[in-house]
């Protein structure tokens, strides 16, 4: 059978048809909804530097640009903020609230994980309180020893100085009573903050164990809030209302 050779007519509807169906898929690739537009990849850096991706907009970054990426990872268009420069202002200073907080609670849950391994039971903890507590108190003999020593030192000085009673003394005498007194200042000094220390450090054991002994029944590592700091004029205020109780002036 011989074939026709299709006229011109029908070749220009078919021309047609084609070039029809070419430009409907070129726009579904780059329309909203056509599946190339869910392909797009949003890319983000949050305020407190999280690198974020999803296949849509990313709502923690809503105040900030959000870079919009082919597949290939080739930069498509930007996504502008959503939010006005005082709303974003705000959502960034949140975003920074939030982050320190993160980092304040898992340095929380740190620390006390790492006080339960260092003392695993009460035992362990009252050796090293004492360890702590024995090295301020040997501190504080060798003073209360130099006190002793200032005190043997200052007795003649003062029998020599019965000599020039109502006289002015030698300035040799005088020197070496002034030095012995402010040697024996130093130590009076010495021994004060000593006792000072030995509160302070009994005050940190004390709300340690506090802490480890929740800890030591189940409690969450970082679920007690931070521990109260103990300063040294804490200590102080300690030591001197004791004095007081104890009748001492």
């Amino acid at each position: 059978m011989k074939h026709r050779r299709p006229s011109p007519e029908f070749l220009l509807i078919c021309g047609c048809l084609a070039a029809g169906w070419l430009s409907s898929a070129a726009a579904a690739q780059t329309s909203p909804g056509g599946a190339a537009a869910s392909s797009a990849i949003f890319s983000c850096s949050t305020a407190d530097g999280r690198k974020l991706t999803s296949d849509r907009p990313i709502p923690d970054c809503a105040a900030r640009e959000q870079r919009v990426l082919n597949k290939d990872g080739s930069l498509r268009r930007v996504h502008p903020p959503l939010m006005s420069p005082e709303e974003r202002a705000d959502r960034e200073a949140n975003e920074r609230k939030l982050a320190l907080e993160r980092s304040a609670a898992q340095d929380a849950m740190r620390r006390d994980r790492n006080l339960a391994t260092r003392f695993p039971n009460a035992a362990a903890h009252q050796k090293a309180r004492e360890a702590a507590l024995d090295t301020v108190r040997s501190a504080a003999s060798t003073s209360e020893s130099r006190m002793r020593e200032l005190a043997a030192e200052r007795k003649p000085l003062l029998n020599e100085a019965e000599f020039y009673k109502g006289k002015q003394l030698p300035a040799k005498l005088r020197q070496q009573l002034d030095a012995v007194d402010a040697a024996a200042e130093a130590q009076r000094g010495a021994i004060a903050n000593q006792e000072i220390e030995l509160v302070r450090i009994n005050k940190l054991y004390d709300l340690e164990l506090e802490r480890l002994k929740k800890l030591w029944a189940g409690t969450p590592p970082g679920s007690l809030g931070p521990m109260a700091p103990v300063s040294a004029p804490a200590a102080a205020a300690t030591l001197a209302a004791g004095a007081k109780s104890d009748g001492k002036p």
